[in-house]
């Protein structure tokens, strides 16, 4: 259905109610790495307004973070990449309203796979529903993407593309929060030129076409809608790029065992043959490790980031304690890519994190200020922020000399 008001005043009265949904009580919130997510239903006006059946329909009122990216982002605007996607992918959430700030987007019902399996196996059936979707989304056609940044690899180029990654990591992740967060780094064992090390050992990559890629397809991401139906949600992070990259993303972060993860790997190669793109999985063999090791290194930066971060105001010992299990995971996981001398114990971890959080606490109430350099703000999949307080990160009107840490930037 569609509405018979002129643009304008269609796109004014949108806005109103849209906004009055957003301060309503009693909605569903849940707040990622990357927005705000707040699900409400349509009361009958907004309903008709969007183009949606007025009877109990829900949607998703999305708010993006003032959150430094972790990961690079080439596309400032996920409502233009879901235009593109949904025209392919029908079962994908649709974007019904961009304000620039926020945006409305169609809800999926279901349970999120981080629920239904948190840990452990998925199964057959979901590895093959994975595998289809990948296929699926490299058809997309180039030309139906948002314009690409004028500076990015072209299509084939693995190895700029690679290295454009890296550059990333080092740049905007890594020395970008070094001021705040570098002598935690070196305490728990991560030299200051392991990244840098890391890029002149990059071996050469076989050429292989672009397509788009999700980059971001983990167990929070996927809704279960029922038995034998899945949706990959959060497009944000999304780009055109190497395909093995993809795989590798979605093998690490799954969290997959030895068997399942060789059986995804054959499965996407086998879906990506008969959907008429064997060629990109030209150099599987090879790239898929170099992939796999680049997703461990660049990792280690945002989970030593986000484990600090989320100590309360005051630790007790058992949260010093937690923090240190996701650190020394991370550090496990780097310490071949980035030839770390060895994974640091629990108890040295532990006293890094204390040495940390006071010299971090003691800059706060120092006034430190712009002097504090660049702050993170990193949060954590489906949990609520808090209100403001003391300890909480600053933002980027708090501080100057920040970098621009929005869509990606040429360097």
């Amino acid at each position: 259905m569609s509405s018979p008001l002129p643009r304008r005043a269609h796109e004014a009265l949108v806005r109103r109610f849209a906004a009055a949904h957003r301060d309503r009580p009693g909605g569903e919130v849940a707040v990622g790495h990357h927005n705000r997510n707040y699900v409400v239903p349509l009361d009958w006006p907004l309903a008709l307004l969007l183009g949606r059946m007025p009877f109990g329909t829900r949607a998703k009122f999305r708010t993006p973070l003032d959150a430094v990216e972790v990961v690079p982002r080439i596309w400032p605007s996920e409502a233009e990449v879901l235009r593109a996607v949904t025209r392919r992918l029908g079962e994908v959430p649709r974007c019904l309203a961009d304000f620039g700030d926020w945006s409305i987007h169609s809800y999926v019902p279901g349970r999120p796979l981080s629920e239904e399996i948190p840990h452990g196996p998925v199964g057959e059936e979901l590895l093959r529903s994975f595998a289809r979707f990948f296929a699926r989304t490299a058809c997309v056609p180039e030309a139906e993407l948002p314009p690409l940044p004028a500076d990015w690899p072209v299509s084939g180029d693995t190895q700029s593309f690679l290295r454009r990654l890296i550059d990333f990591t080092e740049l905007r992740v890594h020395r970008h929060n070094r001021r705040r967060f570098g002598a935690l780094f070196r305490a728990v064992g991560v030299r200051t030129d392991a990244m840098t090390a890391f890029a002149a050992r990059l071996p050469l990559l076989a050429p292989r076409p672009f397509c788009l890629i999700h980059t971001d397809v983990h167990r929070a991401n996927v809704v279960i809608v029922r038995p034998g139906r899945t949706v990959v949600i959060d497009w944000e992070l999304s780009m055109f790029g190497d395909p093995v990259h993809e795989l590798a993303t979605h093998l690490v972060r799954m969290g997959y065992d030895e068997a399942e993860r060789d059986r995804m790997r054959d499965l996407w190669a086998d879906e990506l043959t008969e959907a008429g793109r064997a060629e990109l999985t030209k150099g599987l063999d090879t790239d898929l490790p170099v992939y796999l090791d680049f997703e461990y290194a660049q990792s280690v930066f945002p989970d030593i980031m986000r484990a600090a971060l989320a100590l309360p105001a005051v630790p007790a010992d058992e949260d010093f304690e937690a923090a240190a299990a996701p650190v020394r995971r991370a550090l496990r996981r780097a310490a071949e890519p980035l030839r770390l001398k060895g994974v640091p114990g629990t108890g040295r971890v532990v006293t890094a994190l204390r040495a940390w959080h006071a010299g971090d606490v003691g800059e706060r109430f120092l006034g430190a200020g712009a002097g504090a350099g660049p702050v993170s703000r990193l949060g954590g999949p489906g949990r609520l922020r808090p209100g403001p307080d003391p300890f909480a990160p600053l933002g980027p009107d708090q501080l100057a000399g920040t970098l621009n840490c929005g869509p990606w930037q040429s360097r």
